[in-house]
This record gives structure tokens, C-alpha cells and sequence, in this order.
């Protein structure tokens, strides 16, 4: 087939056929934006953003213990509750991006919202008028507390940053995914590594916040402490704005929400009606109204078949009365994906201990190394390294290996991934359980139950928890950021990768239940709770090992769901499994 040029001398060819336009939505040339040209300004803003957001969050339960002076479940609740809402509020934002303003621009307003909330932060940290006096009392509940109006300015910058994350965490992902045109052999197979390096970026960002900055809040202050991680939130958006005319964007295609509310109301209006045998007699649109923006027609699928009444054709061509094939088949890949999210929250919850209950302990245990004083979340870096080790052997070597015997692009499937992922899990609160009942035993033999004092036991003794929840995460966190972009619709794929979001925001308010309720039962009729502000007391082993039962039936529920789920229809041909098995 002969490739024309257009008067320039370039040709068609070169154009990116996904739908994808510049800001003034002319089509773009795919030599010209995109591909990892482009995404180096974006992976570079998520390093600097990242160490940003866990220079405040990683050592957020120590601030609230020793300058706000709350208690464990306190403080615990007060950090994963706005952690939930950090990871929440990705739903709005991404359907503000996919409905009105588009990626770009919801990114860009959110940042500055994000930016202000940070400052606001920075500010109730270090003037003292905005944090109750210093207090060295042994018992937290001798200190005097945040009076109403500090807390509410503290609270405040919280929730404000909140706001501003919701908006930049469901679109900074996608923009990067879009730099790579699905239709072009080359740019998809390189879209399969662009997860596992958005994540090394996540995680190279999260172990200097994990080390740097949390060694300067411990044993310098506070106010610098969070002053750097302000100025590089304000870094890494002026790297993403220097990015600017590389990039590719989509255009608001109208609200997903109510594209997929369209099919229900239309299939229960139509109940009574039956579905034609034949699929040609359904409503669909010509192939050419899908293709002009970057998009394609979907044919009918088995499942959920209840939703095709809703292309049955009537006199009615109201459109929350019929609706197209394609349509019913997006809203069927958003439902499908909901048990997968379902069975996300439970790891969730598990890691939202690793900025809780797991700080608290090494609170308790010796920090030294010589002179040198660990701060307790510092111990976060070492699951970081986890992360950053297993997501380069997984791309490097077992990708590659698990190709050779399977013949999948991306060596195994993302479900399987998700998987081990789900079983590392599971030995993370084994261990854990294991650890903290050792931690425990010294703290009877020495005598220390009572009084809460330092446990002559190295912090080290926590590392094997750590490290194997980084491990975890580098399968599970991975795979599913993956699952839920691959398998959303092409017109969907903000609202799909806010699901992943959506499974943290409510592990997290998960977790701050199950604490407050575990803790609440456990202290009733007079007996020793499992979760008290002396840690050498409460029984977290126990907690622990309820953990582990919730990892092993919910493990049990992901392989009774993953059997039975069928992946989006995808075309590997023979080029593409060339281009793949060349790199």
C-alpha cells in the first residue's frame, strides 16, 4: 500500500492514530510529542511530587504523637483517615478530567490547590502559635492539647493538599500512558514497561522522603522538615510545565458516570423486553463515528447480559432510553472490574500499617547505629529499596523468562501478578505477628510492660515486615495500577485508574474501623485491650494474626474471581510480538 505525503513531505503515517491532539486540539505528529521524550518531564514531576507527599505523610503519626499529642488510635485514625481521603477524592478529579476540563488542565489547577495546602502545612508546623507547647511528659494524656482553632488550621492544610491530590494523582499516570500510541506496534510494547518505571519514579521519590526528610524532622525540625518537600512540590510542577509542548493529550469525551448510568436506566426501562438472537439488530453507531476520535466500536460479549436490553430498538431514540452496543460493553468492563477492587481493599488496609501501627513500634525499640539515631519511619526506605529491586527484576529478567514460556507480552497476566502479590501479603503479617510477639516477650523479661519504656531490642528486628511488604507492593501496586488503566474503556481510562486509587483511599478508612473497633471490643469487660497507647501492654501480634485470617479469605475470594474474569479483548499480532521479543 502506497504511503502518501502531505505538502510538507511528512506523512500520514506519522500521525498518532489514538485520538490524541495538541492543547488546541489540531492532530498531532507521533515523531514530534509523546513517546518517552515526553514522559521524562512526567516521570521526573512524580519523583519530585512523591517525595513531596511522603515527606508529609510517612512521619505524619509521629508529628501527631509528639506535638499534637494524640494517642495511638488517635493519631493512627487521624493519618489513615486522610490518607483515605487522599486516595478518595481521584474519583472527582478524574471525572472532572474525563467529563469538562480534560487531563492537562485538571492537573494543572489541582497542582496549585495541592501547592497551597502544602504551604498552609509548612506554616502550622512552624510558628508556634499554631501547635500546642512542647511537652516531654511520658504520658501523652499529662500533655495539653491543639486548642480548636490550631487544629482546625492544621487540618485545614490537610485536607486542602486532599483536594489538590485528587486531581493530580487520577491524571498524571494517565497523561503519561497517553504519550503512547496503542495503534502504533512500537509505542504499545514500550506502554507495557511505562507502569513498572512509573512506579521506580514513585518509589526513587518515596526513599529520599523515607531517609532525607524524615531523618531532618526527627533531628533538626519540623518547619524544615516540611518546607523541603513544599519546594519540591513547586519543582516538579515547573518540571511538568517545561514538558508542555511534547505532550499529547485527549479531549473530555462527557461524564463516564453518566454514559454507564445511561445503560442501567435504559436496561431496566426496558426489562420486559427480550434480546434479539441476532447482534446486527441492536442499536450501534457506524464504525466511523468511534473511529474520527481516536476511538473504536466494541462488539457484544456474553456477560452481563442483562444490560443488552438497553440497545434494543424502540420508537425511542431518547438516550437514556437506548443506548449503543459499544456503550453497554464500556459499562460491562467498569462493572467487571469491580470484584477485582473489591479484593484490592484488603491490602489496602495492610498497608495503610505501614505509616501507623508499624511506626509506632519502632517508637518502642532502640534506634541507635553508634551515634547515630534511626528515625522509626525511616525504616519505610528499606521497604521503598524492596520495591525499587524486585520492579527492576521483574522488568529486566522475569518479563523477559516468563515470555519465552507463556508467549504473553507482558509475561504473565496482570491477575497473576496481582496474585503473588496477595500471597506475599499474607507472609507480611505472619511475620509481623511473629516479630511483635518477640518484641513483646523482651519487654516482660526486662520488666517494661507497665511503664511503656524504650525495648532493649534493636529497630532492625522490623526489617523482615518492611522488606516483604515492599516486595509485595511491587507486584500487587504494579499490576493493579496496570489492570485498572488496560482494562477501562479507551474513553475511560481516568475513571479506571481512579479505581486504583479508590481501593487505598478506602483500605485506609477500612483500617481506621477495624482499629477502632478491634480496639473498642478487645477493652471490654474490664479486660487489657490489643491496641493501647502503651504498646507494651496491647497485644498487636494478636491484631496481627486477625490480619493475617482477613489476607487468607480474601486470597481465597481473589481466585474464585480471577478464574472466572474475562480480559478486555486485546490484538497481540505477530509484528508486535516481534518488536517485544527484540528489546
Amino acid at each position: 500500500m502506497a504511503i502518501l505525503a502531505d505538502e510538507t513531505g511528512v506523512v500520514e503515517d506519522d500521525y498518532t492514530k489514538d485520538g490524541t491532539v495538541d492543547l488546541k486540539g489540531n492532530p498531532i505528529r507521533r515523531s514530534e510529542r509523546g513517546r518517552w521524550n515526553a514522559c521524562f518531564f512526567i516521570v521526573v514531576y512524580e519523583v519530585f511530587e512523591r517525595m513531596a507527599y511522603y515527606g508529609i505523610s510517612s512521619n505524619l503519626v509521629v508529628y501527631m504523637t509528639k506535638k499534637l499529642h494524640q494517642g495511638t488510635v488517635t493519631s493512627s485514625n487521624n493519618v489513615t483517615n486522610w490518607v483515605g481521603t487522599i486516595w478518595m477524592t481521584p474519583i472527582l478529579g478524574a471525572y472532572i478530567a474525563d467529563a469538562h476540563l480534560g487531563r492537562y488542565w485538571t492537573f494543572l489547577i489541582s497542582s496549585a490547590i495541592y501547592l497551597l495546602g502544602m504551604s498552609v502545612l509548612t506554616l502550622t508546623v512552624s510558628l508556634p502559635g499554631l501547635k500546642p507547647p512542647q511537652c516531654n511528659e511520658a504520658q501523652i494524656s499529662n500533655c495539653k492539647k491543639a486548642s480548636t482553632l490550631q487544629l482546625a488550621i492544621f487540618y485545614g492544610a490537610l485536607y486542602t493538599l486532599a483536594i489538590g491530590t485528587g486531581g493530580t494523582k487520577p491524571n498524571i499516570s494517565t497523561i503519561g500512558a497517553d504519550q503512547f500510541d496503542a495503534f502504533e506496534p512500537k509505542e504499545k510494547a514500550h506502554k507495557f514497561s511505562f507502569f513498572n518505571w512509573w512506579m521506580f519514579s514513585i518509589f526513587l521519590g518515596t526513599l529520599f522522603a523515607n531517609t532525607v526528610l524524615v531523618y531532618i524532622q526527627d533531628n533538626v525540625g519540623w518547619a524544615l522538615g516540611y518546607g523541603l518537600p513544599t519546594i519540591g512540590l513547586a519543582i516538579s510542577i515547573s518540571i511538568f510545565l517545561v514538558g508542555t509542548p511534547l505532550y499529547r493529550h485527549r479531549l473530555p469525551s462527557g461524564s463516564p458516570y453518566t454514559r454507564m448510568l445511561k445503560v442501567i436506566v435504559a436496561a431496566f426501562k426496558k426489562r420486559k423486553l427480550s434480546v434479539p438472537s441476532n447482534p446486527k439488530q441492536l442499536y450501534e453507531l457506524d464504525m466511523d463515528a468511534y473511529t474520527k476520535n481516536g476511538g473504536s466500536r466494541i462488539g457484544l460479549t456474553p456477560s452481563l447480559r442483562f444490560l443488552d436490553k438497553a440497545a434494543v430498538m424502540t420508537e425511542s431514540r431518547d438516550p437514556w432510553e437506548l443506548c449503543t452496543v459499544t456503550q453497554i460493553e464500556e459499562t460491562k468492563q467498569m462493572l467487571k472490574m469491580i470484584p477485582i477492587l473489591l479484593i484490592t481493599f484488603v491490602p489496602s488496609i495492610m498497608l495503610a500499617q505501614v505509616n501507623t501501627l508499624f511506626i509506632k513500634q519502632g517508637t518502642t525499640l532502640d534506634k541507635r547505629i553508634g551515634k547515630f539515631h534511626i528515625p522509626p519511619a525511616s525504616l519505610s526506605a528499606f521497604m521503598t529499596i524492596s520495591m525499587l529491586i524486585c520492579v527492576v527484576i521483574y522488568d529486566k529478567i522475569f518479563v523477559k523468562l516468563m515470555r519465552k514460556l507463556t508467549k504473553n507480552p507482558r509475561g504473565i497476566t496482570l491477575l497473576q501478578r496481582m496474585g503473588i502479590g496477595l500471597i506475599l501479603h499474607i507472609l507480611v503479617m505472619i511475620v509481623s505477628s511473629i516479630t511483635e510477639r518477640k518484641r513483646l516477650s523482651i519487654a516482660r523479661q526486662h520488666g517494661l510492660v507497665e511503664n511503656g519504656g524504650q525495648v532493649p531490642a534493636t529497630i532492625f528486628i522490623l526489617l523482615p515486615q518492611f522488606v516483604l511488604m515492599g516486595a509485595a507492593d511491587a507486584f500487587l501496586e504494579v499490576a493493579k495500577l496496570e489492570f485498572f488503566y488496560d482494562q477501562a474503556p479507551d474513553q475511560m481510562k481516568s475513571v479506571g485508574t481512579s479505581y486504583s486509587t479508590t481501593a487505598v483511599g478506602l483500605g485506609n478508612f477500612l483500617s481506621s474501623f477495624l482499629l477502632s473497633t478491634v480496639s473498642r471490643l478487645t477493652e471490654q469487660h474490664g479486660r487489657h485491650g490489643w491496641i493501647l497507647n502503651n504498646l507494651n501492654a496491647s497485644h498487636l501480634d494478636y491484631y496481627y494474626g486477625f490480619f493475617t485470617v482477613l489476607n487468607v479469605v480474601n486470597f481465597v475470594f481473589f481466585l474464585i474471581v480471577a478464574r472466572s474474569y474475562v480480559y478486555k479483548a486485546e490484538v497481540f499480532d505477530l509484528v508486535e510480538l516481534e518488536v517485544l521479543s527484540d528489546e
